[in-house]
């Protein structure tokens, strides 16, 4: 069986949607892989054909941040003008160990240039961040997340780290040289981050997990719920909230 089409992929995820949630109004979201990696009169039929479907009111195009040739952008620069659209980059982390162990193939300079490109074309920026990479220090995690408020970053998603079956992460979790973030533990590190992220910044994720036939590990991050809750609880002992350690800002109203 190959592939859907792009426009008949947007239409059934729709009509599921609206059954499931009674949504109207939708993003089309180009999510797994590098979805920029194309020629880009390719990527331009893909692109309007999702945003060509009348409950689509914007564009959501996830990519690396090593993978973004000016003329993608001007391609996503020119949609911008007629749906709203966001560029989304899997950062991960700001650390050039972190970058390396995880085997990232470019530097956090590479970030730091399609954020600086796609700004100077008016697209708003998304980035993906994983908590509790091995060697990582609190310390280091909040400087990650003070380098995108620093950076005023649109949106975020926040991933617990987590193995999947055939990875050289699963077998280092067997082998007991890793070990991945306790639910505890990385609760406190998204609240730690998201005191550090503007409230401006909108957080579109909080945790992130694996389907369960090939989940190696943490069992909780299959949860989401849970995990949502406990970090509102959290956030709600520490009398805390999004950007209250963020550089001059006030409680929310």
């Amino acid at each position: 069986m190959g592939i859907k089409p792009i426009a008949l992929q947007v239409d059934q995820a729709v009509q599921g949607m609206g059954r499931w949630r009674g949504g109207k109004r939708f993003f089309a979201y180009f999510q797994p892989g590098t979805n920029t990696y194309a020629p880009v009169e390719q990527l331009r039929m893909s692109y309007e054909q999702a945003i060509a479907h009348p409950n689509v009111v914007g564009l959501i195009v996830g990519t690396r941040p090593d993978c973004v040739p000016d003329e993608v952008l001007d391609l996503l620069a020119e949609l911008a003008e007629r749906k709203w659209t966001l560029i989304e980059y899997g950062l991960q982390s700001i650390h050039v160990r972190s970058l390396k162990w995880i085997g990232r193939g470019h530097g956090y300079g590479a970030f730091l240039d399609a954020v600086a490109r796609s700004r100077q074309r008016g697209l708003q920026v998304g980035a993906h961040v994983i908590l509790g990479l091995p060697g990582e220090t609190a310390a280091e995690m909040l400087a990650t997340a003070d380098e995108l408020a620093r950076l005023r970053i649109d949106a975020v998603k926040l991933h617990n780290l987590h193995a999947v079956r055939g990875t050289r992460l699963a077998e280092l979790v067997a082998a007991g040289e890793v070990a991945l973030p306790t639910f505890a533990e990385y609760v406190g590190y998204a609240v730690d981050v998201l005191q550090r992220l503007p409230a401006r910044c909108v957080v579109d994720r909080l945790s992130g997990d694996a389907p369960r036939e090939c989940l190696v590990g943490p069992d909780w991050c299959l949860h989401r719920a849970t995990v949502r809750t406990a970090i509102l609880a959290e956030l709600e002992r520490r009398d805390s909230w999004q950007g209250k350690h963020a550089a001059g800002l006030t409680p929310p109203p």
